[in-house]
């Protein structure tokens, strides 16, 4: 009942109509999901010196000028994650939220180059991360894939030393992707790590489009040979690249408060997403690193509703989007429908 008044009080009638919908997420960095208690309480039992000393004093701190300012942030956040018991802790806050929230289905980026200069192994972080997936899955049902993502400011050589080390856990990703600083570090220096782990049969994404310009969508696509596109807004920029993506049906998978916490756009007023969605590309709702951009995945509805009036109808396209985007199966997509279609029973 506390839920249902928090979100009666928050959120406008389409979200609230939202809220209780079976939904997927499909872009979200589970480092960008460590709240600030969490992480002074993981600081404080590692001995991790912080510039911060109080949850006010990291949400202080949130105001970025930029992806690199938010990133020199992002990975002093991560370095408090030492031992299996905090990859439990980091996967079952996030699960928790996907639950409260009726993200039923969840494909989630795993970054392990982020804890070598801890000495952390993949090992580790997937023992804790397991357990929490196992218990959410038997809990009550909740989907869970893992992304392989790599970190683009470190040499190809680095990334593919990673991906062979990820053999022995082949098993646990579904797909690889492509993240940190865009602009400097382009899709065509990563040729040799997408056509190894194609070979392996993993699915490929990548970020692009975000800081980068429209040309490094094009170049994932052509030269990486991605299926889908994380964030991929500044496709306005280029028509026929947007025409192909709307044949294609190239998933975008957008995430809008980070992309105004980041500066793409200055107000979310400016965000291009339903313009896309009209447009019939096949653009996705996510959250990106909610902790630090200010909300999950219904708080980015939710910004949607009250900046640039989504609708009812553009609601529901958006969800549908985010189940034919994801790295499933066709009869596990068939399923996510059927829990959409009686929801929709219930609540037309």
């Amino acid at each position: 009942m506390e839920v249902q008044k928090v979100i009666e009080q928050q959120f406008g009638p389409v979200t609230q109509w939202l809220a209780e919908m079976p939904k997927a997420e499909l872009h979200l960095h589970l480092d960008g999901s460590l709240r600030a208690p969490r992480l002074l309480q993981l600081a404080a039992k590692h001995g991790v010196d912080l510039p911060y000393t109080s949850v006010e004093e990291v949400e202080a701190a949130y105001n970025f000028s930029d992806l690199q300012s938010f990133l020199d942030l992002y990975y002093l956040g991560a370095s408090v994650l030492r031992d299996a018991e905090d990859f439990y802790l980091l996967m079952k806050d996030y699960l928790d939220v996907c639950r409260q929230q009726k993200i039923v289905h969840c494909e989630i980026m795993v970054e392990p180059q982020t804890y070598l200069p801890q000495g952390v192994d993949l090992s580790v972080v997937l023992a804790g991360f397991d357990r929490a997936i196992v218990e959410a899955h038997e809990g009550w049902g909740q989907s869970v894939q893992l992304i392989l993502s790599f970190l683009r400011h470190l040499p190809e050589a680095d990334c593919i030393a990673m991906l062979e080390a990820a053999d022995l856990y082949r098993k646990h990703f579904c797909a690889i992707g492509l993240a940190s600083a865009e602009k400097d570090f382009p899709p065509a220096n990563f040729q040799t790590l997408y056509r190894e782990a194609k070979n392996r049969g993993y699915e490929l994404t990548a970020h692009a489009g975000e800081e980068g310009p429209a040309s490094f969508i094009r170049d994932a696509l052509e030269l990486l040979s991605v299926s889908r596109i994380d964030h991929g807004v500044r496709a306005v920029e280029d028509e026929g690249l947007l025409d192909h993506l709307a044949a294609n049906r190239v998933p975008l998978t957008v995430c809008p408060l980070s992309n105004v916490r980041l500066c793409v756009y200055d107000e979310m007023s400016e965000h291009r997403i339903l313009e896309l969605l009209e447009r019939g590309l096949c653009v996705t709702v996510n959250s990106d690193d909610p902790a630090y951009f200010g909300g999950d995945l219904l708080e980015n509805f939710a910004a949607l509703e009250s900046d640039l009036g989504m609708t009812r109808e553009q609601a529901l396209v958006l969800v549908r989007n985010g189940f034919e985007a994801a790295y499933l199966p066709s009869e596990a997509k068939m399923a996510l429908d059927e829990q959409l279609k009686e929801y929709l029973a219930r609540n037309p």
